[in-house]
């Protein structure tokens, strides 16, 4: 090798190293809690912001593209637009019901929540230009009980502010969703959800319809804080996506109403626990996770529930809040960074690492992509609470792969 060749060769490497070195310091799981919450505000405003926008002002049919899957069934205009809305909120939710305040982030909230009641009203009006196909095929079912489950989790902001007229709309609009027949899965879950919603804003509800969900899903637990989606077990992330948060919010709504449901409730909780701690194990150290299953499309709304157990204060002994802060935050910078996760006007596009349209199922489009809203429920939690205050601790697979100690883990019994 010639002496231009080595110096040639010495300086790339010295390059990539310092590259290396740079991007290591830039790492931001480290970052200062005050930053951390901002990144969570900010990436929470910036997937909703352009469905919140537009429903207000009656434009989402109009503005939201709607991307589809190669396979898709159909041109899924017929339901996307409430997949957006509905998931969107639900995930939005607990931040809104901090309410407003002085601080920049309660003024922010104050905007959100003006927009997303105006949304309310749009999108159950039928007079409206975005009022929302709640009937049509079944997967209305799905996105109503996604927005049954935002009125359930901010009643102080989505709710009681609403005009009479708005309510009745809202009501109307949930129990329309009784002709949908739900599949014999976790389906269930959404009709017993928008039931739910009928028991704690109005009357009437169709107890068959709640009960019959909550009873299957005893049938369906298969032990270690895992359910069955029906009777069959599947790899993916379904009990984080819709079984575990739905029972939840059902159970925690119905106990305050009978307490014939608190042991269930105290089982499903210690059930949910379980499933979270396992959730906090499986992000990686460098911020990744298993691609398993389907619905991968929804990225990081495959952890709803480890968002949602941190948001309840629920988390195992074991399990630290900072450590469950420094892993969401280290794995939503991952993805929501990602090249093109977004569109040239903010949309979200199909992919689980930035743009990868293969990956969506046939009922996948625009709208359904807005259930990654979900991992953002700890945003409920104010900016004081220890979650966001504490300094900076390494998730378990941090702790493991870089020689620290960490508890041993057991099954649930």
């Amino acid at each position: 090798m010639n002496h231009r060749l080595k110096n040639t060769v010495f300086t790339v490497l010295v390059c990539f190293t310092m590259i290396n070195v740079n991007a290591q310091s830039k790492k931001p799981e480290k970052d200062s809690p005050e930053k951390v919450r901002e990144f969570f505000v900010n990436s929470l405003i910036k997937i909703g912001d352009p469905v919140l926008t537009a429903l207000s002002n009656n434009q989402l049919k109009v503005l939201m593209p709607v991307e589809r899957s190669p396979g898709a069934w159909d041109d899924r205009k017929h339901v996307t637009y409430l997949e957006a809305f509905g998931r969107t909120l639900s995930g939005m939710a607990p931040w809104l019901e901090l309410g407003p305040d002085n601080t920049p982030e309660g003024k922010l909230r104050a905007k959100y929540i003006a927009l997303a009641q105006k949304s309310i009203h749009n999108a159950t009006d039928p007079n409206a230009a975005d009022f929302m196909n709640f009937v049509k095929d079944k997967q209305p079912l799905v996105d109503a009980a996604f927005f049954a489950q935002a009125l359930l989790r901010a009643p102080k902001q989505l709710w009681e502010p609403l005009d009479a007229a708005t309510k009745e709309n809202v009501i109307k609009a949930l129990k329309s969703t009784r002709v949908i027949e739900p599949y014999k899965s976790n389906w269930l879950l959404f009709a017993g959800m928008v039931e739910a919603a009928i028991i704690k804003f109005d009357k009437d509800e169709d107890a068959n319809r709640l009960n019959y969900a909550l009873s299957e899903h005893k049938k369906w637990y298969l032990g270690d804080g895992t359910y069955g989606d029906g009777p069959d077990f599947h790899w993916d992330y379904y009990n984080s996506f819709v079984i575990h948060p739905m029972q939840l919010d059902i159970l925690d709504l119905l106990k305050e109403k009978n307490n014939d449901y608190k042991k269930d409730f105290e089982t499903e909780l210690n059930r949910a626990r379980r499933y979270a701690a396992i959730q906090e194990r499986m992000i990686s150290p460098d911020g990744t996770y298993p691609p398993i299953g389907r619905s991968l499309a929804y990225r990081f709304g495959a952890f709803q529930l480890l968002s949602q157990i941190a948001l309840w204060k629920e988390l195992p002994k074991e399990v630290a809040p900072a450590q469950v802060r420094s892993a969401l935050y280290f794995m939503i910078n991952n993805q929501i960074n990602a090249k093109d996760t977004f569109d040239k006007n903010g949309w979200l596009q199909i992919g689980l690492y930035g743009h990868q349209t293969n990956i969506g199922e046939g009922y996948i489009s625009t709208g359904s992509l807005y259930l990654c809203s979900e991992a953002f429920l700890v945003l409920g939690l104010p900016a004081t609470d220890p979650f966001w205050a504490d300094a900076y601790q390494p998730w378990t697979q941090k702790k493991i792969w870089s020689g620290q100690e960490i508890p041993i883990d057991h099954a649930s019994k």
